[in-house]
């Protein structure tokens, strides 16, 4: 997996990343071509041209995360409007299946099994990232610092081109992503993807929140965020953002479907395996008598309901994969990645913030 060092201002991070990544930049575009084109009939330049309607908002939103896309599409020697286009895909392709008369089963979207574990000895946020497995080569490790800022360093592991995943930074501040499938975008609000980079940019669980509560989130998601003191789920739609709290064991799971109340939310079930995932990991979860970083990893080698688990493979119905598994300590602000099945490593990469 390719690691980035980035520093400097927006559009420098944005030049480093686009350059050091520049044939992966171009595998996303060409990913998301073929997906919209094959789930919808939506041609790449019908997409770009959807994302133009997000440009007046985030320049008054997040006009920093603008200048960051504008040094990537640079540095890559692609459009911005190319690279805004990934940044924004998620709410493009939800916005195409707003209308209730259309079925939004087919709109593809990455899957995830995710946990906050506050324990006795640390606060532990993990989860496996689910999705078509040509992804796989276009996933970077990004490490990201700004200068005389105030904003923390942070690392994420992010696919080439998009400017807020899933990691954690200097503050022991992290967070982790479900994709959820609600009809409804509101372009006035913050992208997912933004607001995940809003996250990793937080001095505190309690600030991201604050945070993503002000701005909104545009469509569906539910963001985990943790640090040292606990996690938080953030169950998001255009209309809401609604808060998981931990159990009484210190815990919060998700996967991906909603499981709060879902008052105003037009939510499409497309995973039957989500419910299934979720009671599997809370299961596993009371069964762990000492939840440390590598008995947390084991969870998500579990394979119960194979191909469709917790520990995913494309394979007959499953169409999506485990691509990578991250496992943080935010406590000590360290973390450990793997790429590949967590059961089948293709390498393993360790961050830790001292």
């Amino acid at each position: 997996m390719l690691e980035i060092r980035c520093r400097g201002k927006p559009y420098e991070i944005g030049v480093t990343h686009g350059a050091a990544a520049k044939d992966r930049v171009a595998g996303s575009i060409a990913l998301y071509a073929q997906l919209f084109q094959a789930s919808c009939s939506f041609s790449w330049p019908q997409v770009v041209q959807e994302a133009t309607t997000y440009v007046d908002r985030l320049q008054d939103l997040a006009p920093r995360y603008l200048d960051e896309i504008r040094g990537i599409a640079d540095g890559s020697g692609v459009a911005f409007l190319d690279v805004l286009a990934l940044n924004v895909r998620t709410e493009i392709m939800f916005g195409l299946f707003s209308d209730a008369s259309t079925d939004m089963a087919g709109a593809p979207s990455d899957g995830c099994t995710s946990l906050g574990w506050l324990t006795t000895a640390a606060s532990f946020l993990a989860q496996n990232w689910d999705w078509v497995p040509e992804q796989r080569p276009n996933l970077v490790l990004c490490h990201v610092s700004q200068p005389g800022t105030g904003i923390p360093d942070f690392s994420m592991v992010t696919e080439a081109g998009i400017i807020g995943k899933i990691g954690l930074n200097a503050a022991g501040v992290g967070c982790c992503l479900n994709a959820l499938k609600c009809r409804g975008v509101d372009t006035s609000k913050l992208p997912i993807h933004f607001a995940l980079r809003s996250v990793l940019e937080s001095p505190s669980r309690a600030a991201a929140i604050n945070t993503l509560r002000q701005t909104g989130i545009a469509g569906s998601g539910h963001i985990l965020v943790g640090d040292a003191s606990g996690s938080t789920g953030l169950e998001c739609t255009s209309k809401w953002v609604k808060e998981v709290v931990m159990d009484d064991a210190k815990c919060v799971c998700h996967t991906n479907h909603l499981i709060l109340d879902k008052s105003g939310a037009d939510e499409q079930p497309w995973l039957d395996d989500s419910p299934v995932r979720l009671a599997r990991i809370r299961e596993l979860t009371a069964q762990t008598v000492d939840p440390n970083l590598d008995a947390i990893t084991n969870l998500f080698k579990d394979t119960d309901g194979y191909p469709s688990s917790i520990n995913r493979r494309h394979e007959g119905k499953s169409t999506i994969e485990t691509l990578f598994t991250i496992v943080m300590n935010l406590t000590n602000k360290s973390a450990r990645v793997t790429l590949g099945r967590p059961t089948e490593i293709l390498e393993e990469v360790m961050i830790s913030f001292d």
